[in-house]
């Protein structure tokens, strides 16, 4: 039976992360993806300047800025195009670390070939499926079955569970849980070649309370004929919440036009940044996800074996917070691990650490997160204004979004730009 001193399950963005910190810390580790290969999936999410801070301690500033785009500013707008709140991101805001707007296979691809440059090939293993877990006194074991159908066993010190919303080592450790959570809001997600707009680097949520329209650029090529690689979503709610979530095997489904379209033809006017039905009817493909997360947990970590990322704390995309908070994650449970005498021990640190924070996260994204200016205003205004202050202080406006990001990590002074 091989064995290591770590067992990392999962090879996204939070697991290869886990295995570049872990090295960071001389602390040897094993990496398990179910898939076959690590491939450059999804489209684009933004990464935030506290967990950008982590990846650039690894070494990676110069391959991100080579793949993606430093983030100018972000403009929360109605669904008529007016200004809500306005701020600077990343370094244009004062931070020490730029924010990213990059796409997520694109990262996902920086830190894999990072990992199998210091880590090795042979420390990655793709089509190992983790079916069983078990731990005693001294060891914790992994049980994986391969593509062919045969099971695998490996012994390690540690496991670290980083395999997303889905997690089997969750279920493992609460099979009562049940599925997530779905609110009842359906996201499409696409992105496709468009004009730039404003600075080139700018970033757009757009809409109301029944729907949202999101807006930012992946790639800092732009092609001979002006346009670059867009990012759009479109967020809207279909039910109450009430019910189920769709099956796990239509999670991530191609995405069809007349389903988004009806909810953004003669819904939104957002001509100052171009023709947005044009863009999605643009885009060769594009997929579907019905916005899920979980209930916060009392415990992440079991003696020997603990949960990070998707798999402890999954929320709903609101917030840029996702993979952010992953990368927090990772950093911690490696410092722990380096600093601590036992695995029990680092996993409880970074337990008291990092659960409270991001429970608090996941509460706030099921209320909107700072998106919530947008509601606020909508529901006042629901046709639009002539004056903002009319319609909601910038007190109101500063608290939501300040609130937000001081519970999310990231210091709250950066955000000081009234709408204008």
């Amino acid at each position: 039976m091989p064995s290591s001193n770590v067992l990392v399950v999962g090879g996204g963005i939070g697991g290869l992360t886990t295995a570049l910190c872990l090295h960071q810390q001389g602390i040897a580790c094993e990496v398990f993806e179910q898939s076959n290969t690590i491939r450059e999936l999804g489209v684009g999410i933004n990464t935030l300047p506290h967990a950008i801070k982590e990846l650039a301690d690894l070494g990676l500033l110069p391959r991100l800025d080579a793949v993606g785009i430093r983030t100018h500013e972000l403009i929360y707008t109605n669904r008529f195009g007016q200004a809500i709140w306005r701020e600077l991101r990343g370094i244009d805001a004062g931070y020490d670390y730029p924010q990213f707007s990059i796409h997520r296979g694109h990262l996902q691809r920086v830190l894999y070939e990072a990992v199998l440059e210091r880590i090795g090939h042979g420390h990655v293993h793709t089509g190992h499926q983790l079916v069983d877990v078990d731990q005693d006194g001294d060891s914790v074991t992994a049980h994986l079955r391969l593509r062919s159908g045969e099971v695998v066993t490996w012994r390690g010190n540690a496991l670290i569970a980083a395999d997303g919303i889905h997690s089997a080592v969750r279920n493992k450790l609460y099979p009562d849980e049940g599925p997530p959570k779905w609110n009842g809001t359906m996201l499409w997600r696409g992105a496709t070649e468009y004009t730039p707009f404003l600075t080139g680097r700018s970033m757009i949520i757009a809409g109301g309370m029944e729907a949202k329209i999101v807006l930012y650029p992946i790639s800092k090529e732009v092609a001979k004929h002006g346009q670059t690689l867009m990012n759009w979503a479109v967020m809207t709610q279909l039910g109450d919440g009430l019910t189920p979530p769709p099956q796990r095997e239509d999670w991530s489904r191609p995405g069809q036009l007349e389903d988004v379209l009806q909810h953004v033809e003669g819904v939104f006017h957002l001509e100052a940044f171009g023709d947005v039905p044009s863009l999605i009817r643009n885009t060769a493909e594009f997929f579907e996800y019905p916005v899920c997360d979980r209930d916060p947990l009392g415990r992440w970590s079991f003696g020997r074996i603990t949960l990070m990322g998707d798999a402890a704390h999954p929320m709903y995309p609101v917030g840029s917070n996702g993979a952010s908070q992953a990368i927090l994650d990772a950093r911690c449970l490696a410092q722990n691990m380096a600093t601590k005498n036992s695995a029990e021990d680092a996993f409880q640190a970074y337990e008291l650490e990092r659960l409270p924070q991001t429970a608090e996260i996941v509460r706030l994204n099921r209320l909107g997160g700072p998106e919530r200016v947008i509601d606020l205003v909508s529901q006042r205004a629901p046709d639009g204004f002539e004056r903002l202050e009319d319609v909601a202080t910038f007190e109101e406006l500063r608290g939501i979004v300040g609130g937000y990001a001081t519970a999310a990590g990231f210091d709250e002074d950066a955000v000081n730009r009234p709408a204008r």
